[in-house]
């Protein structure tokens, strides 16, 4: 695990979403408030959740919906601008996810010094954006192109909104996926954002993933965290951190502390 400590400095780390707003050529993108709302939106976000106390934070077009898995140029180069604005603000690690291309998400972590990318690098699927195919051999040559080693991926095994085809156990797919792709992580889903990772798929996959950090991806929550890190190597949080607990919402900092003073009583326990 020590690449974790290394870059989040902490046992267990929570990665905190920063959900960006629908940006330009989204259908809910909002032309007459435009880049300058998005932007200060984010701002907003990110320092709710940095003084709320969590290990690193991932941006995201999280409000691209419906999402595509070959994104436009401007989706990118918008989230690079917005990542851009805000790096003098940015005191903690942080990770991009241009939802879903993985391409995207190597090319916007080198232009924006990011540390890790989380996404979707293998598999074949049935999902709510059609027939889902991807091509990890294609997208790690590019990574290594691009002199992008440092960037550490987190395979998505367990995709939101989508179903493999064929009938393979999680713990098969994890364990081919780690000796296929020497993966930097594996991260295990609920149904969508904010659904709570399935517990008995997390510990399948957790026994089979040998030294590759295993993070509990959706769902987690104050009433759950500290189940979910007995098992889990990390977490990456969203949903739980907004107003109310409710996806469209903006970031409640006391939301943030409370989650993570919890955190940290647990890791005294380890």
């Amino acid at each position: 695990m020590s690449w974790l400590e290394d870059v989040f400095k902490v046992k267990k780390p929570v990665i905190a979403m920063c959900h960006l707003q629908a940006l330009p050529g989204d259908p809910r993108y909002d032309c007459e408030k435009g880049m300058p709302w998005v932007i200060e939106k984010a701002r907003a976000d990110l320092l709710a959740l940095q003084r709320g106390g969590v290990d690193a934070v991932m941006f995201s077009n999280e409000f691209s919906l419906p999402y595509l898995t070959k994104v436009e140029p401007v989706t990118y180069t918008a989230m690079a601008r917005i990542i851009g604005e805000l790096k003098k603000d940015i005191t903690i690690p942080h990770g991009v996810n241009v939802l879903w291309d993985p391409m995207a998400s190597i090319d916007l972590a080198m232009a924006t010094d990011a540390y890790f990318v989380r996404e979707i690098f293998t598999g074949v699927y049935a999902s709510d954006f059609g027939l889902w195919n991807t091509n990890a051999g294609e997208v790690i040559r590019h990574q290594y192109r691009l002199g992008a080693q440092k960037v550490k991926l987190l395979f998505n095994i367990v995709p939101e909104a989508a179903v493999y085809l064929g009938g393979r156990k999680f713990e098969d797919i994890a364990r081919s996926t780690v000796f296929n792709n020497l993966p930097d992580a594996l991260c295990v889903s609920g149904l969508t954002a904010g659904a709570e990772t399935d517990s008995s798929t997390l510990k399948s996959v957790k026994t089979v993933a040998g030294d590759t950090p295993v993070f509990a991806n959706t769902g987690v929550r104050l009433s759950n965290i500290e189940q979910q890190l007995s098992v889990a190597d990390g977490a990456v949080t969203g949903t739980t951190f907004k107003k109310d607990g409710k996806f469209f919402n903006p970031v409640d900092e006391a939301r943030v502390k409370e989650f993570m003073d919890k955190v940290k009583e647990f890791r005294k326990t380890l």
